[in-house]
């Protein structure tokens, strides 16, 4: 019989219990391993069946065992010490408030926008890295005293639970999520009411939504809720599931994330006095509509709409993770124009002033689309991908939005993404660590808390000393931690495949054989992550039968463990898994390869540190970063990978190998997956399995356990997210609140009426003539260390030259005369113009690099607050009537 109404029951615990409940409730303890073990030591047979959950072990520990806990002095003595370092970490000054008080101009807060949010498995709110990414700034922000906001949906399904049928056949469930059962806490008014956010929608309907609140660690992560009494059915399910439903149920979901969101985060400062955002944080284009509700929020304070779009373009960042149009989100104009103006949200807005924000306006653009990372990009100053070859994909895919600038100054930067160490690394190594160099200086060095960093020879920050200490490992404690490891993956992966099989309705009778499955001294591969076809998750079995003899060898064989989902409406993906799926069940190589179903952070946290290595084989460049590899190499895994996203940024054979890519040589992608499949057949064979079998007389592999600590000593300070979240505070944050400081009413009206003078005068502006001196250039050449005089005649088309700045670009040319590695100069005024309002512009170009070198001159829009040349999109160069020949050629 089904139950008539359903409820949670809380327990009581005794007094000297209850800091047990102010710990379960804060997520710290999804990465601190002394209160995960406090909560394992309170009820040892109940930490598994409750997934390691301190919520959902409270809530099914005895009344009993509570007893016996209240009178266990040695437990409440480490009660008290836990929870002493959570009031502690908690209150006390980290790095955010050590910067501030050495005068640091600083945001007083930020709000970081994000679709999914992996904290922790036991909030399933994510579906892969953009997820665990977003969980991971919202730790490292903890962790370094940044005062952020997280800002998300609860969905009440989460992504999905993954089987297989006993074909292979991926099937997804949607298990129902209770609010009241995970670590969360309903966001109230003072009267103890629910907070509620309200969005209008067409034909005089509303979308109310509560607001649930997660503490991790010292940031608040507040999650909107739409199945709440107020909403008719269809708004009750518009949080029912991640990434699911058709584009008006998408559509739904980022208005609510975006507007609902901005509305939450005044509720909660309102509530708890919490500083407000100086600075919006858009991770990726979903929440791209909060920039629309603060101009709302400004527009009601008596800005017009460009004064109030300067103001919210100056205190926002905008964060790409997607390398390819079709990762992103686009909706039918009509159905965006639907549910703004007058009708519906925005009123008083012009509809047609918020579709244009997420116009296509670039060639091969589709006029009647919205595109959210255009909308994106259009309500944010500063923008940026998410690993050095991002930044440059990212740059070339938007170019389209500043025409007339190569693709090398389309303002889009990279911040290359780190994992939270304290979360991916295993509690092996994290003792391996605090026993070698105190656990201290190993927590801190794992956070990325320590400012003083050694400066390498190019001035950029080297290697943290502390990271320097893994040379004083020895070779056996890191070679029986790295077998250990591997013995615990062989272990948790029977179990996994024993209930996998036992799923797909395979008796016990029938699976004898999983006890032989994998061998905790045969060398690991590892592969896990979401399933599209670019991840390429089949390209291992490309020739079979070469795979099987890698997995077959009778001295140096293999052994592979996979996991991955593909999206629920992707059957090309799920023909992938199923792919995978069958080679694996062959009785031939089943006990060599294993695909294990339901990829989530639960598994994740095993599969990473017992790997050997980690694959990772894309189509380049269509990885944006891959974080997983990091989280391995954390672990002193070896990475194996095509050389994209992070990996092409930090590759070095010293710690692992790059999977040769035939970009140039292959036409067609078939014939690429055979070249590459047939070098990373030959890397495992050649260099990487002939390496781990190499043991010295102490049966020790000396090579391999050198690059081991290679990965740990060089790759272990890069791949932190304490320095990507550094990096974000001193690059992108304390730059835009410094700018939305200086932007007050006045102001920001000023800029924009400067904006619209400009952009109506550009049509006249011109560079009419430009000469150099003739005595430089002999015969087509000139000499290395010699300078051109540059003269140059502007229009200015009524604007002053304070409005503009007219520079040389200049460097090295190709046989199209185009310019590479381009420098540019300043030129300065010479006087006063003409009668035809020309103005004449001088300066000096010193020959500083030798072979084909050329230049050219451009004018472009100056202004104190804008925080790049490009910014606007304008500028104008010679055309063809105005060259001079400017190319020469250096001796």
């Amino acid at each position: 019989m089904k139950a008539i109404r359903r409820f949670t029951v809380r327990p009581v615990l005794p007094e000297p219990l209850r800091p047990l409940s102010d710990l379960a409730r804060n997520l710290r303890w999804s990465w601190h391993t002394e209160t995960r073990e406090l909560f394992q030591a309170a009820d040892p047979e109940g930490w598994r069946p409750a997934d390691a959950d301190p919520v959902r072990l409270l809530g099914a520990v005895s009344a009993t065992r509570l007893a016996e806990l209240a009178g266990d002095q040695p437990f409440l003595r480490r009660l008290t010490e836990v929870s002493e370092d959570l009031r502690e970490y908690l209150g006390g000054p980290r790095w955010y408030q050590n910067q501030l008080s050495q005068g640091a101009e600083l945001p007083a807060a930020i709000a970081y926008f994000s679709p999914e949010f992996g904290v922790t498995a036991a909030l399933p709110q994510y579906s892969g890295g953009l997820g665990i990414l977003a969980g991971d700034h919202l730790k490292a922000a903890s962790d370094l005293g940044v005062p952020l906001i997280g800002v998300g949906l609860l969905y009440r399904h989460g992504y999905f639970r993954q089987s297989l049928s006993r074909d292979g056949w991926q099937q997804e469930h949607y298990p129902v999520l209770d609010p009241n059962e995970l670590p969360l806490t309903l966001l109230r008014e003072a009267d103890g009411t629910p907070s509620r956010v309200v969005l209008a929608l067409p034909g005089g309907r509303s979308l109310y939504a509560s607001v649930w609140q997660a503490q991790v660690g010292r940031v608040p992560l507040l999650l909107l809720d739409s199945d709440v009494e107020e909403n008719a059915p269809g708004e009750r399910d518009v949080t029912d599931r991640l990434y699911g439903g058709g584009s008006d149920h998408r559509l739904l979901q980022e208005m609510l994330l975006g507007i609902g969101g901005v509305r939450a985060v005044r509720t909660y400062c309102r509530l708890t006095g919490h500083a407000a955002p100086e600075v919006f944080h858009t991770n990726e284009g979903h929440a791209g509509f909060l920039g629309l509700e603060r101009i709302r929020e400004l527009s009601e304070t008596g800005l017009d709409f460009d004064a109030a779009l300067e103001v919210v373009r100056a205190g926002t960042v905008f964060t790409t993770h997607t390398p390819v149009p079709a990762g992103i989100d686009r909706f039918e104009r009509q159905l965006v124009a639907r549910h703004f103006g007058d009708d519906g949200e925005l009123p008083g807005v012009g509809v047609e002033r918020i579709l244009r924000l997420g116009m296509e306006t670039y060639p091969g653009g589709e006029p009647d689309l919205f595109n959210m990372a255009v909308m994106g990009l259009r309500l944010a100053q500063r923008a940026n991908g998410v690993s050095t070859l991002h930044g440059a994909v990212s740059r070339e895919m938007f170019s389209g939005l500043w025409p007339g600038f190569d693709p090398s100054e389309v303002p889009i930067t990279s911040v290359t993404n780190g994992v939270h160490a304290p979360t991916w690394v295993a509690p092996e190594v994290l003792r391996l660590g605090a026993g070698t160099f105190g656990s201290e200086r190993t927590e801190n060095a794992l956070a990325g808390a320590e400012v003083g960093r050694r400066t390498g020879a190019d001035g950029a920050a080297g290697t943290p000393r502390r990271w320097d200490a893994v040379t004083a490992v020895a070779d056996r404690e890191i070679w029986d931690l790295r077998r250990g490891l591997r013995e615990q993956l062989v272990t948790e992966v029977r179990k996994r495949l024993y209930a996998s099989w036992r799923r797909r309705g395979a008796g016990t009778a029938e699976l004898g054989w999983i006890d032989g499955v994998l061998d905790p001294d045969v060398l690991t591969i590892g592969f896990a992550r979401r399933v599209p076809s670019y991840k390429r998750l089949t390209l291992m079995l490309h020739d079979r039968d070469r795979l099987r003899e890698l997995l077959l060898h009778p001295t140096h064989p293999i052994q592979i463990v996979v996991a991955g989902k593909a999206h629920p409406a992707d059957d090309g993906g799920k023909r992938l898994v199923q792919e995978l799926v069958r080679f694996s069940d062959d009785p031939r190589v089943r006990h060599r390869i294993v695909f294990l179903p339901d990829y989530g952070m639960g598994m994740a946290q095993k599969l990473y540190p017992g790997c050997d290595v980690w694959l990772n084989n894309p189509l380049r460049p269509l990885e944006a970063c891959g974080t997983s590899g990091m989280k391995a190499a954390l672990n002193g895994c070896l990475n194996l990978s095509v050389r994209d996203g992070w990996w092409d940024e930090w590759y070095e054979p010293d710690f692992g190998w790059a999977i040769p890519t035939a970009d140039g040589s292959a036409t067609d992608e078939e014939r690429r997956d055979e070249l590459e499949a047939n070098a990373l057949y030959e890397l495992i064979e050649d260099r990487v399995a002939s390496r781990f079998y190499d043991r010295n007389a102490q049966d020790l592999p000396e090579r391999w356990i050198e690059m081991v600590r290679r990965t740990l000593i060089t790759l272990g300070p890069k791949v932190l997210a304490g320095r990507m979240v550094r990096e974000y505070v001193e690059r992108l944050y304390a730059p835009a609140a410094r700018s939305r400081r200086a932007l007050d009413p006045k102001a920001a009206g000023e800029l924009a009426a400067w904006k619209a003078k400009v952009r109506a005068a550009w049509p006249q502006v011109a560079v009419d003539h430009v000469e150099a001196s003739a005595d430089t250039v002999v015969g087509g050449s000139a000499e290395l260390g010699s300078t051109l005089a540059l003269r140059v005649r502007i229009a200015l088309g009524g604007l002053d030259p304070e409005d503009v700045e007219v520079q040389v670009v200049a460097g090295r040319v190709d046989s199209g005369d185009a310019i590479a590695e381009a420098q540019t100069f300043p030129l300065k005024p010479a006087g006063g113009h003409d009668l035809e309002d020309r103005w004449l512009y001088e300066g000096p170009l010193a020959l500083d690099r030798t072979g084909p070198y050329g230049y050219t001159v451009r004018v472009l829009p100056a202004h104190r607050l804008l925080a790049s040349g490009a910014e606007l999109g304008l500028v104008a160069v010679p055309n063809a009537a105005t060259r001079d020949g400017g190319g020469v050629l250096l001796r």
